[in-house]
């Protein structure tokens, strides 16, 4: 009985053991491949539990999330105009067919990483012989990346890679061009503002002369337009006093002699030297008439 029983513990325990080498769990940030005698059966792309054959297959997995390949040290690229620029930049990737990626570099990461930096390296130096050194530090940078990123792709699919970002971190000059570069965008720089200050002088020497022609013609008018109400206020004047003065030319005498009196004695400290027989005292020597 006893032995019957270390029998069946045994089955049970080789059961249990080959049971637990044929199954095995696939993480939802991992692939999975199934060899079998070092060929691949079949590749698994969805998380769950999956069986294998024990001691004929065995299971390699690959990471599926987006990996980053950062350079180590800025690399030296060279312009159109034959001016050196420092580029430091990444590549975000990820594996998205582990069939093809095992195939083409082994599923080897390093290789991967080598393959995909000599190809974005490429292309970024083409890119950069291709423009001025303006360009590639400011201008065009969105375009560059946007480019490589695209063409860098091309290439990684044939490994079974995506590229899902190429990025430049920093875009410098060497000590050696920096000053020179730099002098450069300077008097760019001066000859836009001087000219935009000559634009902006002429345009303000244009307004003053408007405003002054404006000027002058509204005074030109005003005066035009006092003259007119003045001469018509001296008219009807001349014409009320002459009227006054043909009703009674005695009282107009008479009238325009008290006003004469009163401007002439305003101020007492004022000295009128005239002769008393003069006719300015014609109605203050005959009062009683």
């Amino acid at each position: 009985m006893s032995s019957r029983l270390n029998v069946l513990g045994g089955i049970v325990a080789l059961i249990l053991v080959v049971l637990s080498m044929s199954v095995f769990t696939v993480d939802q940030r991992q692939y999975a491949l199934v060899f079998q005698l070092g060929e691949v059966k079949r590749a698994i792309t969805e998380p769950g539990l999956n069986f294998k054959i024990p001691m004929i297959q065995n299971v390699r997995f690959f990471d599926r999330r987006i990996l980053t390949l950062d350079s180590a040290d800025p690399e030296r690229f060279i312009t159109s105009e034959k001016k050196n620029v420092l580029v430091d930049s990444y590549i975000k990737w990820r594996i998205v067919d582990p069939n093809l990626y095992y195939i083409s570099v082994g599923g080897d990461e390093t290789r991967a990483r080598t393959r995909l930096s000599q190809t974005v390296n490429a292309g970024l130096r083409e890119e950069f012989g291709k423009r001025l050194v303006n360009d590639v530090i400011s201008g065009e940078r969105d375009k560059i990346m946007n480019q490589m990123r695209e063409k860098a792709d091309i290439d990684a699919r044939r490994i079974g890679v995506q590229i899902v970002d190429v990025r430049l971190k920093r875009v410098e000059l060497p000590d050696e061009v920096s000053g020179a570069v730099y002098s450069r965008m300077e008097a760019e720089r001066k000859r836009v503002a001087n000219e935009l200050r000559s634009e902006g002088a002429a345009e303000a020497e244009k307004i003053r002369a408007d405003a002054d022609r404006q000027r002058e013609v509204i005074i030109a008018e005003a005066y035009r337009e006092a003259q007119k109400v003045k001469g018509e206020g001296d008219a009807k004047a001349a014409a009320t006093y002459a009227e006054a003065f043909g009703k009674s030319p005695e009282f107009y005498a008479f009238y325009r002699s008290l006003e004469a009196y009163r401007n002439s004695f305003a101020n007492k400290s004022d000295v009128l030297v005239v002769e008393p027989n003069s006719d300015f005292f014609k109605y203050m020597k005959n009062i009683g008439r």
